[in-house]
């Protein structure tokens, strides 16, 4: 395994083979990247591959956007795909299904008299568990790299928190998987570049 991002998977044994992971996809460069390399490695750690974009609602028309960019991203770039053995063709990979939602994130938050990203937060991750429900996928992958890894730390260390809270982000914390920890944003726009 070559990249930071494979070589976290391997380590940690985020992805067993045959399972299904559902990768959170916002439409920013990270969920970008994420899936992609999902996508490109998914037949060699044998895994199925499934897309969820979530609508906040809060930009109007750039949320409207950025739910088209995901769909045409997942429709042009992450195919179905023939696997090809010496023999001759073999089996065919389906392509990603991509699964949409949203909701009214500000009705929400004033609902609950609580701040607009914690809101945003929760109804975007009831939203994924609910998709891989639906879906059959047993885990749930999301793009925190490690620049949020970072922030993590010294918010927590900022808060007084203890050596727990300084260690950052798990990259598996039960069904949820963050493949991208140790992956830097500068790679990942340089590999968005190509």
């Amino acid at each position: 395994m070559s990249d930071r991002m494979e070589q976290l998977i391997q380590e940690h044994r985020l992805i067993p083979p045959g399972s299904t992971v559902l990768c959170a996809v916002s439409g920013g460069a990270d969920s970008v990247y994420l899936l992609h390399r999902l996508y490109c490695l998914r037949r060699e750690l044998d895994f199925t591959l499934v897309a969820a974009h979530y609508d906040h609602r809060l930009r109007g028309a750039e949320s409207t956007q950025d739910t088209k960019f995901v769909e045409e991203f997942v429709r042009l770039c992450c195919p179905a795909e023939r696997l090809y053995t010496p023999e001759g063709p073999g089996k065919e990979l389906p392509g990603v299904r991509l699964i949409t939602g949203g909701g009214d994130v500000a009705g929400e938050a004033a609902r609950l008299r609580q701040g607009l990203e914690e809101t945003a937060r929760q109804m975007r991750y009831a939203f994924l568990q609910a998709a891989a429900q639906e879906v059959g996928a047993n885990l749930i992958a999301t793009a925190h790299n490690a620049s949020d890894n970072a922030e993590t730390v010294l918010l927590h260390l900022g808060r007084g928190s203890g050596l727990r809270g300084l260690a950052g982000m798990p990259p598996k914390r039960g069904n949820l998987i963050r493949p991208l920890l140790t992956t830097s944003r500068e790679e990942i726009e340089n590999y968005l570049r190509y």
